[in-house]
């Protein structure tokens, strides 16, 4: 019997070196998530949604982001009906948001192996959170820097996510930068 749930390459992310050295310890946590929740899901790449869903479940500086409660019960409440079948339309299908410029820098950085099994949102939103920590100063990128670029950009799955449960990408883009460790 052939298993038919489609495998991610196990690295973490386009180039292993460069993330680990990049990430903190609350947001190696989320990719490793991530990953697991797209096999679960039998989708064939991380996306943004999925990086969205682990991030939430696992950084609680990320949650106090949101204006309380019920508005993160909403948008948990979309991520799961996601995962058990909601977001069947997704499967299959290449996120992309558009992000070409910074994908094809990190494809060049990695190499054309490097970027199989994330859509090229997902790496567009690790560039981003790593690049929010480098003008803030800090070597590492943290929760809130990924939310940040999650929130960014209106084209991907994560901001879709965010929309149907309620949530204005750019104002919580704005409270982000008013949380302490922001921009």
């Amino acid at each position: 019997m052939q298993n038919r749930t489609p495998r991610i390459p196990q690295q973490p992310a386009p180039n292993r070196a460069e993330l680990g050295a990049t990430l903190t310890d609350e947001l190696a946590p989320v990719v490793t998530g991530a990953r697991r929740r797209a096999l679960r899901d039998g989708d064939r790449q991380i996306d943004t949604a999925h990086l969205l869903h682990s991030l939430i479940e696992s950084d609680p500086e990320v949650r106090t982001a949101f204006e309380g409660g019920p508005q993160l019960a909403k948008v948990l409440g979309y991520l799961v009906q996601r995962s058990i079948g909601y977001g069947l339309r997704w499967q299959g299908t290449v996120e992309d948001s558009g992000a070409v410029p910074v994908v094809a820098g990190v494809v060049a950085e990695a190499g054309d192996a490097g970027v199989e099994g994330w859509s090229p949102s997902a790496l567009s939103a690790m560039a981003g959170a790593r690049e929010r920590a480098e003008l803030r100063g800090d070597a590492r990128a943290g929760g809130l820097d990924l939310l940040a670029a999650l929130a960014a950009d209106p084209e991907c799955r994560a901001v879709e996510v965010l929309e149907r449960a309620g949530v204005d990408a750019v104002q919580l883009a704005g409270r982000i930068m008013n949380v302490p460790g922001g921009d």
